[in-house]
């Protein structure tokens, strides 16, 4: 059975009822397992099982509730361009509703009726002006309304289009039989106004709404603005321009200083200075040279070079990062729930209350009562739109989760942004995480008639032919200090204790205190710098020639320069801050001891990382598992939120909830403080959408009539409708200026 998944545009929905209209669609197509609808993005992602279910019949089970489902795949440019035509589109509907609307109003509205020209005081003529407005600008309300209604299905489109097709056909009624009103004891006054206005300001709304939401992407749009146009291919011997589509894998590609690396690979010719501030944050440029690998959209800032393509298209580092921010933007918070299961019942609760209110008005009105029924009932319909509570979650989440891609956090999903909220706890692993997971020499002491630099010389000129990682460290010290290496014979490794050999014909033994002993060589005048060494958390070589201790080698994994601050910071916060390592507790003490850690889990196996996080949550903590991403990947699963270091291109999707790629530790507290911040701006806008439903429908029935004579007339209500999605997009953009 196979199983994919899916992400289609889906276009004609404006509220929470379209989203729950739809996904229930989906969801009843035989084979499908999942949809996720969201409304901010205007995208449906589908999880269908391919044996049973095709797109073409997720399109036409969506076709049947009024809603269209795209099936072929549009390149970013091109939904970009359609954007604006349809935003093109509803401006010039927008102008002609509120243009002809506006007529229709002055001469009709009480007061301003005595300053208008006398024609639009001829009703034919307002009925002229509305019928454009109602069955062009209004048409989209039809399409969605008639097919839903069909389906016994209803949205905000169909509330609009009840509410102004009411108002229009009762004018009209009134226009053409004046006398049928006349003799039921009614003004026979239209209310064209009423239904042109509404649809006016309705469209006024989505227009601003539309616009306001193309700024909730501006991450996807930047990330996509990074990517290099054209790549310099060698082929045939011949350096050519082509377009960064048709790059393929083992290319031969040449970059010049300025500009951009168009797709990930390996150097294999030359070197350069690279700025890679676009994954890492980090503004100063990184020195490459020959095998190591530079990431497409990363700026070359000196050198030329040539390299070899290994990674392509949607397998790029930069391709990875888009598809994340993408699929995080589209899924949906826990909290999100509360409005898709309100919306559900909505609706039709709505209706219902409308057909009260006009009810009660006709049958307890006073003068009048059919009119004020009418009205009232109109006004009902119209305020009630859901927009605002389908909004309130998804852009926040889309703000959110672009404000962390931009500044390296990427987030796996909405579900992960929200529970980040709560964490109390975080659990760093240390190598590779707090410390910089490559040894690196720290001391070289003299002990003997050798300097230091003799020293390194000497102990490097061994290790050169082991494969120990601590070899490999004291090499490398020698190399940055290019030094020249003397050639080694009767070169020996004693396992568990070191090295022996001879250099420059003299005899030579290099490892830890057994390697000495068993040759009988004595360290007991230095053994207090030994013990000083190795309380630190370093593990200390010692070098003897001919027969004495001559000088001492401490190497170390070093902690990173940001791991004590953003400890700190942390900690300020109220987060308890752990550590687990498989290190003895000597060594793991000394680091945590360095970085402010109290709380310190030491000799822990990978196998038994994922108990140590398990055991923190039986405490009734929220837990955060900060590691590499893949050895630390059963941790990562168990935790509550698991955050990845991204190492070079490796980033660690899969293993974590949430992946810092700039690889900087004070991210962690950055990705908990952009949490709070969008659970509290989706939280407010929830209040918004919920509060102004609760306060202004029974205001729209006419509850405040009989205490203080105050009715809501339908062009306030819509103005008010539109006013309330504006103001929760509006606020979820606030969440651009969070300081990461």
């Amino acid at each position: 059975m196979a199983t994919t998944k899916k992400t289609f545009l889906l276009k004609g929905m404006h509220c929470a009822s379209c989203v729950r209209v739809t996904e229930r669609a989906l969801k009843k197509v035989p084979g499908v397992t999942e949809a996720v609808v969201n409304l901010a993005t205007e995208k449906a992602t589908v999880s269908y099982n391919t044996d049973s279910c095709t797109p073409q019949q997720l399109a036409d089970s969506i076709a049947k509730t009024g809603y269209t489902l795209e099936l072929e795949e549009k390149s970013d440019t091109t939904q970009a361009t359609e954007k604006k035509q349809e935003l093109q589109i509803l401006k010039n509907k927008v102008m002609v509703s509120l243009g002809l609307g506006s007529l229709i109003l002055w001469g009709s509205f009480p007061g301003l009726i005595k300053i208008s020209p006398p024609i639009l005081h001829n009703s034919w003529i307002l009925l002229l002006l509305a019928t454009p407005v109602q069955f062009w600008a209004g048409l989209d309300f039809y399409r969605a309304t008639i097919p839903a209604l069909k389906h016994r299905t209803a949205n905000m489109d169909t509330l609009v289009a009840l509410g102004t097709t009411v108002a229009y056909f009762y004018s009209a009624f009134v226009t053409i039989f004046p006398q049928v009103v006349m003799r039921i004891g009614l003004d026979p006054m239209p209310y064209f106004d009423v239904a042109t206005i509404v649809i006016g300001l309705i469209l006024l709304g989505r227009y601003f709404e539309a616009k306001a939401k193309l700024g909730t992407s501006d991450a996807i749009k930047k990330l996509l603005g990074l990517q290099a146009k054209t790549a310099r291919v060698i082929r045939n011997g011949k350096d050519i321009d082509i377009p960064i589509n048709q790059v393929e894998v083992g290319d031969i590609i040449r970059v010049r200083p300025g500009e951009k690396i168009p797709v990930d690979g390996i150097i294999l010719d030359g070197e350069s200075s690279i700025d890679e501030s676009m994954i890492t944050g980090e503004s100063m440029p990184v020195d490459k040279v020959q095998g190591d690998t530079v990431v497409g959209a990363t700026m070359n800032k000196s050198g030329t070079f040539t390299y070899k393509a290994i990674k392509v298209g949607s397998a790029t580092m930069l391709a990875q990062i888009i598809q994340l921010v993408q699929e995080a933007q589209g899924s949906k918070a826990p909290i999100q729930r509360i409005a898709d299961l309100i919306s559900s019942y909505f609706v039709p609760v709505v209706i219902m209350l409308a057909i009260v209110t006009f009810a009660v008005w006709y049958i307890f009105g006073v003068h009048q009562a059919f009119v004020f029924a009418l009205l009232n009932t109109v006004a009902v319909l119209i305020i009630a739109c859901p927009c605002a509570m389908g909004l309130a979650t998804p852009t926040a989440i889309m703000v959110g989760t672009g404000k962390g891609a931009e500044h390296g956090i990427l987030i796996k999903d909405a579900e992960s942004l929200e529970i980040a909220n709560k964490i109390n706890t975080v659990v760093f692993d240390k190598t590779g995480t707090l410390t910089n997971g490559k040894p690196e020499v720290t001391d070289i002491i003299a002990t003997g008639k050798l300097r230091k630099e003799g020293i390194l010389q000497l102990a490097a000129s061994l290790e050169k032919g082991s494969e120990h990682s601590l070899a490999d460290a004291i090499v490398k010290e020698a190399e940055k200090r290019k030094m020249k290496l003397g050639s080694v014979v009767k070169f020996h490794a004693v396992a568990g204790h070191g090295i022996e050999g001879v250099v420059e014909e003299k005899q030579l033994y290099f490892g830890n205190r057994k390697l000495l002993e068993r040759e009988r060589i004595s360290i007991t005048a230095f053994n207090t710098q030994i013990a000083q060494l190795e309380h630190e958390g370093k593990t200390v070589m010692m070098l003897a020639q001919e027969g004495k201790l001559v000088g001492l080698i401490a190497v170390a994994d070093t902690v990173k320069e940001s791991a004590k601050n953003a400890v700190q910071k942390l900690q300020n916060m109220g987060i308890e801050v752990a550590m687990i390592t498989g290190d003895n507790h000597r060594t793991a003490d000394a680091i945590a001891r360095k970085i402010g850690i109290t709380r310190v889990l030491a000799e822990v196996l990978p196998d038994q990382k994922e108990a140590e996080v398990r055991k923190i949550q039986k405490e009734g903590k929220k837990v955060a598992m900060i590691g590499d991403g893949i050895n630390d990947a059963p941790a990562l699963a168990a935790a509550d939120v698991g955050i990845a270091m991204g190492t070079g291109t490796d980033v660690a999707i899969e293993a974590a909830d949430i992946t810092l790629i700039n690889k900087d530790l004070h991210s962690v507290a950055d990705a908990v403080i952009l949490s709070k911040r969008t659970m509290r701006t989706i939280k407010t806008n929830l209040v918004w959408a919920f509060g102004y439903n609760i306060v202004l429908i029974p205001v729209a029935m006419g509850v405040l009539y009989p205490f203080f004579h105050v009715l809501l007339n339908p062009i306030f209500a819509s103005a008010a409708m539109a006013m309330s999605s504006i103001s929760v997009v509006s606020n979820s953009l606030l969440l651009k200026k969070v300081k990461l």
